[in-house]
């Protein structure tokens, strides 16, 4: 019997001991843990000055590279050097200025500019020009997003009251007086949207309804889609084409590298000229909402200096071919 008791107490003492080990160990993960940590903030914080200078860097390896096309080319297109795609032109046997020039890897000092990464906002259509495009908008709801037919007005109306800046309320709209009656009240903008996110505060707009729309719409940009950098879905819902057109469309423009105009793209793409009763008029419906220039992008850059890691992001608009106005820069 006494021995079962020792034997007892001694497996109960290895227990403790082992439960104790595991604790310790434990403990020890979890300051180590919090070690790595503190340590990668330490460094961040040292390295913040620095950073921020390799991020403006990569910004401005961005208004460059773009400049350079800009001075070279009377268009914008993924084949050239600012996409990250720069080639010869087999229409005019040019070479890209930026043909052979990497924006990734690029070493400054102790740090490196790790990628820049460039987008032109002008793929998409510009919400805030919706006045005089009222039709071309409810179509791209009613086609695209997904909108009842019958609430489509209201909601065209709804996006006008927010962005003008009177307090008066459109047929079926919605100013301040609409939205102080919510649960959650606030007041209309009256101003440009500037985040496209905006457009779930607006009368008859849903979450459901949100990715359709951020695929389509912007809210910078001269309400002209570059149709050398939009996508299908994008040429399909403001062109008002069907999945047929719009494939051969980016059929053709892919075999090209780029249009040099709308004409071209008309002329290009026999499905346009049918549906528009002929290529010169397919031109010019075609020129009414599309264009083949962009003046407005967006930059990413991924910059690090040791364990130090941020992404800059910024928004950069056109003023001329040689200037460039950074409208915002932030960083995460």
């Amino acid at each position: 019997m006494r021995i079962r008791l020792k034997q007892r107490a001694e497996g109960i003492a290895i227990f403790v001991v082992l439960v104790a080990i595991f604790g310790l160990s434990a403990i020890a993960l979890a300051f180590a843990y919090s070690m790595k940590v503190e340590t990668r903030l330490a460094a961040t914080s040292n390295n913040g000055g620095d950073l921020d200078n390799l991020g403006r860097s990569g910004i401005e390896v961005a208004r460059w590279a773009l400049c350079q096309d800009k001075k070279h080319f009377q268009y914008d297109a993924l084949d050239q050097g600012w996409a990250g795609f720069a080639t010869s032109s087999p229409d005019t046997n040019d070479v890209d200025p930026l043909a052979g020039f990497s924006m990734a890897n690029i070493q400054v000092g102790d740090g490196t500019i790790e990628k820049v990464t460039i987008t032109d906002v002008e793929r998409k259509f510009n919400i805030n020009n919706i006045f005089g495009n009222e039709e071309l908008v409810e179509r791209i709801l009613t086609t695209s997003v997904g909108v009842d037919a019958a609430d489509a007005p209201g909601i065209v109306a709804s996006i006008e009251d927010w962005i003008d800046q009177d307090d008066d309320t459109r047929i079926n709209g919605a100013e301040s007086e609409y939205y102080q009656g919510l649960p959650m009240p606030y007041n209309a903008k009256n101003g440009l949207i500037d985040d496209i996110n905006e457009l779930k505060f607006i009368k008859g707009i849903y979450e459901t309804n949100m990715p359709k729309m951020k695929e389509i719409f912007t809210c910078f940009g001269s309400g002209r889609v570059n149709i050398n950098t939009a996508d299908a879905t994008v040429l399909e819902a403001t062109l008002g084409i069907d999945d047929q057109t719009a494939g051969e469309f980016t059929q053709a423009r892919a075999q090209l590298g780029h249009f040099k105009s709308v004409g071209e793209a008309a002329a290009n793409v026999p499905a346009l000229a049918q549906q528009g009763g002929g290529t010169a008029r397919a031109a010019s419906v075609l020129g009414k909402i599309a264009g083949v220039r962009s003046m407005v992008y967006e930059v990413e850059a991924k910059v690090s200096i040791g364990m130090s890691h941020r992404t800059y992001h910024a928004l950069l608009v056109f003023n001329n071919p040689t200037d460039i106005e950074i409208l915002y820069m932030y960083w995460e």
